[in-house]
């Protein structure tokens, strides 16, 4: 009987649908962002950090400028620039755009919240399992979600079964390309060495799977309590959890 291992050197993972519920990142992990986003710029705005990826954001701004109902960019005062940057973080979001700025000022938000203990990293109970249990097979294991690197870690880092960043190879976010380019998983499979036929990725978006098909990994269809319905589902081999991997 074959499995869907064999052949398989690199077990690739998104997270939110894949890992860990899709309520876990929209309803806890953007909610503390939205609900703490002015008093962290207020407390970190001079952070070499925070600067860099308010840089970013008024980079991508700048591109929004002409946008239906792109928020005001004003730069005279530092107060206005950190209400400025806080409403259009709150617009990319609204949007579920996929900003580096963004994403980055997400990041270390998390950081502070998880480092203070108000946060805990959350994935389904068949993870820290299945992970132990590729790792003993000789598989090596990475993630690759449009969350930075930084927030990957320390939502794995942090999870009730305990600390699982060691049994991780690798982390990749949207700095590699985007994760509906087929390009961003040949990125990937050199960067670790192998060939793409030697990944599975394993995600809950189709369009992410066609990509990395399209790039020469298997792919598998997470179907995990909670997730969108997507469309062209029927063309790929589906998985409820992790047990039969």
């Amino acid at each position: 009987m074959t499995s869907a291992l064999d052949g398989i050197r690199v077990v690739l993972l998104d997270i939110e649908g894949t890992t860990t519920p899709i309520a876990f990142v929209h309803e806890r992990l953007f909610g503390f962002v939205r609900s703490h986003l002015d008093a962290f710029l207020a407390s970190k705005w001079n952070l070499p950090a925070v600067q860099e990826a308010v840089e970013d954001l008024a980079a991508e701004r700048s591109h929004d400028r002409d946008a239906d109902g792109v928020p005001a960019w004003p730069d005279d005062a530092p107060m206005h620039a950190q209400e400025a940057v806080a409403t259009y973080a709150r617009w990319l979001m609204e949007r579920d755009r996929k900003s580096p700025g963004l994403k980055a000022l997400q990041g270390l938000i998390w950081q502070d919240a998880y480092l203070a203990g108000e946060l805990r990293g959350e994935v389904f109970s068949d993870v820290p399992r299945a992970m132990q249990r590729w790792r003993e097979q000789g598989k090596r294991i990475a993630i690759y979600s449009s969350g930075s690197v930084l927030a990957q870690q320390l939502l794995f880092s942090s999870t009730p079964a305990g600390d699982l960043t060691p049994l991780i190879d690798a982390f990749f976010d949207t700095a590699v390309g985007s994760k509906k380019h087929a390009d961003s998983y040949r990125a990937i499979s050199e960067s670790l060495g192998c060939q793409p036929a030697d990944i599975l990725f394993l995600s809950d978006v189709t369009a992410e799977l066609s990509a990395a098909t399209l790039a020469g990994c298997s792919v598998r269809l997470c179907m995990r309590p909670g997730n969108t319905p997507q469309p062209d589902a029927d063309r790929f081999e589906q998985l409820a959890d992790f047990s039969t991997l």
